[in-house]
């Protein structure tokens, strides 16, 4: 049995000397001074070592205890050494390691902005409280606790948003080994379901002529004029027109189009969007100020950056529209409530709003077979907003 005084008497030598204590621990004091406390047993008739650690931030006293620690794990069956490994991956393997190493696996598939508000989303209050915890030893009910939090704070589809994406990081720590379910599917119900908004937009078409006389009367700086007239004609979502580059765009030719990169949609396909008559007048008059730059619509302070993601909706607000009544996105759901009505096939509609085909083969055939049928709704669109236009300027004409 060693004494305190002979632990820290201890001399190195010119080799690793050993100081045995009994039952195994041992000192081991190495040439350049410093003092290790090891455990030499044997498990499953294979001789281990295990390191108890350095003296004297570990005592003599502390030391035994840890070997004592060790062999009560010895006698059971369990090798202390494996369980140390496992209880450093097990914290190595926290949920908010998972979630970001999962992030990065899918972030080449997921739009930059969709990216970046997952991020926030997690961030702001899944891994404040969950993060550090060890993946595998996350309970339903602490889930639970962190989406009623979320909940209280009246952000209900936040709550909704971090369960599903959650789900997928705890199937991702299942398929490499750091977990063994997915106890987000115990929460299926659990949470208040969400109430469904629609984007504010105009649909009748007496109000829809009065807001295009609107934006035709707007004044402000050229670009915002530009991609207010556009938004109606094109009805892409608000980044897929603000983002737009000039070398997206064909002007020229029997068939001028604006063809969306993969990287810029939401589905991560490229996406064509013809271009009638009148948006092609609308894009040939902007690019007497933009075309030498990267976007069509740079923002006013630098050619280097596009407009803002505000930009329309604000333009809609200078006009006197609040948000209740109209938003940049609602120009989508102004062209398929009023194409619907018109009678124009679903498919063709829901194809040129860039929604998803559920379908492989059937998107495929889709994509490569009704283009033309997609030109003419275009452009038959583009004039039948003309008409709203100017019926909306025959109602406000004083009479005679």
């Amino acid at each position: 049995m060693l004494t305190e005084a002979e632990v820290r008497n201890a001399l190195p030598g010119e080799k690793p000397r050993k100081i045995f204590d009994g039952g195994g621990l041992y000192l081991e004091v190495a040439p350049n001074g410093s003092r290790w406390w090891r455990l030499k047993y044997r498990i499953d008739g294979v001789e281990k070592r295990l390191s108890l650690g350095v003296y004297p931030d570990i005592t003599l006293k502390r030391a035994r205890e840890r070997r004592q620690e060790a062999r009560r794990l010895i006698a059971e069956g369990i090798d202390p050494s494996a369980q140390r490994k496992a209880e450093k991956a097990a914290v190595q393997d926290t949920f908010e390691a998972l979630a970001r190493e999962y992030f990065d696996v899918k972030r080449e598939a997921m739009a930059e902005k969709t990216f970046s508000k997952r991020q926030q989303r997690f961030e702001k209050f899944a891994f404040p409280k969950l993060g550090s915890r060890p993946i595998a030893k996350i309970t339903a009910p602490e889930f639970l606790a962190m989406l009623k939090a979320v909940e209280a704070r009246g952000a209900n589809e936040t709550a909704h948003r971090l369960r599903s994406e959650s789900g997928q990081v705890f199937r991702y720590a299942i398929a490499t080994g750091r977990a063994e379910r997915d106890i987000t599917a115990d929460l299926r119900g659990a949470l208040a379901p969400v109430r469904v908004t629609h984007h504010a937009a105009i649909i009748e078409p007496e109000r829809i002529g009065e807001l295009l006389r609107a934006i035709d009367n707007y004044r402000g700086h050229p670009v915002t004029e530009a991609a207010l007239k556009l938004a109606p004609l094109l009805f892409v979502r608000p980044s897929e027109l603000r983002l737009a580059e000039w070398a997206d765009v064909r002007l020229e030719g029997a068939d001028p189009e604006y063809r969306i990169p993969a990287a810029r949609m939401k589905m991560r396909e490229q996406h064509v969007v013809p271009l009638s008559r009148q948006a092609v007048a609308i894009l040939r008059g902007i690019h007497g100020y933009s075309g030498d730059t990267k976007y069509v619509f740079p923002s006013v302070r630098t050619f280097a950056r596009p407009i803002s993601d505000n930009t329309i909706n604000a333009s809609l607000r200078r006009l006197g529209y609040t948000r209740e009544q109209m938003t940049g996105h609602g120009f989508r759901t102004i062209a398929s409530t009023c194409l619907n009505e018109l009678g124009y096939p679903p498919d063709i509609i829901e194809l040129q709003l860039a929604h998803a085909e559920r379908n492989d083969v059937r998107a495929a055939y889709n994509r490569a077979s009704r283009l033309t049928e997609r030109r003419r709704m275009m452009q038959e669109w583009a004039d039948y907003l003309d008409k709203l236009r100017a019926a909306a300027a025959t109602s406000l004409r004083p009479s005679t």
